[in-house]
């Protein structure tokens, strides 16, 4: 716990310093960079060996949520139309999210052609078998996941920060992530007794799971609260109450996803990447379900308005 702690205290100001102080650029970078040791982690705990298919994965996981931050982006340069004596002109919403659906879908049919090339050239491939490297069929989502699927769940944290007000809004799931970590685990540590899940999580409990989403809620509320006096937006504070309870149990199931795949494949960790902490799979499972969650919320059901 020590170390934990000590870890956080590091990692927290420098989140904080891209966040607030750099350009968004650099929170895109650091998810691609999360994204590719994250796939890695995922193909290396299923023991996918092929080298080549770990190579084709990272880089689908690099380039996933630059494509997603590019597309927040205007193509057309106001300033040279501007010295033309022209009006800046900039692709409408339509445009832009057809281009972004267009982009990524051409990366994930690339990557899909990479994938059975690889499947179908190992599949009766002496050598690969023998060296353990035959990629079979039943691997290739879990490739895709590593590559696109848990890319795209993260890229959600660069989607709420091209918004406005965004880097406030890349916080509802930062907070509801360690509020509710933070309150199953007390929780459970003090009066947890029922345990839902002992073959997948043996530490988790019913109790809590219930502080986490009481927590969870509570966490938003006080940020709301922080919100409404320090910014113009008006919260309004009974859909909060509702991205609390649903964020808290998206929380708590990315959570659970994640050791699910740890139990199955026999491991406790799925990397050394932050002392304490794991991997970065181990640190942002949560938010893998978290991040969309809040961005889809905010999206069909605001709960802050100018």
């Amino acid at each position: 716990m020590k170390t934990r702690i000590i870890a956080a205290t590091v990692l927290l100001p420098v989140f904080f310093l891209i966040l607030f102080v750099f350009p968004p650029f650099l929170l895109a970078f650091v998810i691609s960079a999360v994204c590719a040791i994250a796939a890695y982690e995922l193909l290396h705990a299923v023991k996918i060996r092929n080298k080549r298919v770990l190579v084709y994965t990272i880089i689908a996981a690099v380039l996933t949520p630059m494509v997603i931050y590019l597309s927040n982006l205007p193509l057309i340069d106001a300033d040279m139309l501007q010295a033309e004596g022209t009006s800046p002109v900039f692709l409408n919403d339509s445009y832009s999210f057809m281009l972004l659906m267009t982009l990524l879908f051409s990366l994930f049919f690339i990557f899909v052609c990479f994938l059975v090339i690889e499947a179908v050239l190992t599949i009766k491939n002496a050598k690969a078998i023998e060296k353990g490297v035959q990629l079979k069929f039943r691997q290739i989502p879990i490739a895709l996941a590593g590559g696109m699927l848990i890319p795209l769940m993260l890229s959600c944290l660069i989607n709420l920060r091209t918004l406005p007000f965004g880097h406030l809004f890349v916080l509802l799931p930062v907070i509801i992530t360690i509020m509710t970590d933070s309150g199953a685990y007390f929780t459970g540590i003090t009066i947890g007794k029922k345990k839902p899940f002992p073959n997948i999580s043996p530490n988790k409990t019913v109790e809590g799971c219930v502080g986490g989403i009481i927590a969870g809620t509570l966490g938003m509320l006080i940020y709301g609260l922080i919100l409404s006096y320090a910014t113009p937006l008006t919260v309004f504070y009974p859909i909060l109450i509702l991205y609390g309870i649903v964020g808290a149990v998206m929380t708590e199931l990315g959570d659970l996803a994640f050791s699910w795949i740890k139990r199955k494949c026999g491991i406790k960790d799925y990397g050394r990447l932050i002392p304490g902490h794991g991997g970065a799979l181990d640190r942002f499972d949560s938010m893998t379900f978290a991040a969309p969650t809040m961005y889809l919320l905010l999206m069909a059901l605001p709960a802050f308005v100018l």
